[in-house]
């Protein structure tokens, strides 16, 4: 399924969830739909628990 499928069906998504369940319905499904597409590039490998909970390097932070 393409990126744009995904991104279509989503929206479609929040677009009934704001319509039918108000402001809240709305968050709701936007912030599960953010926690749901983490947890898929975690299974897919895409990025690593750590990168999630890692801090900065000292030698990155700007001074």
């Amino acid at each position: 399924m393409s990126m744009a499928v995904v991104g279509l069906v989503a929206g479609m998504a929040l677009g009934f969830a704001g319509y039918f369940g108000g402001f809240g319905a709305f968050v709701l499904v936007a912030a599960l739909g953010a926690i749901g597409f983490v947890a898929g590039r975690f299974l897919d490998g895409d990025i690593e628990p750590g990168d999630l909970f890692r801090g900065r390097d000292r030698g990155d932070r700007r001074r």
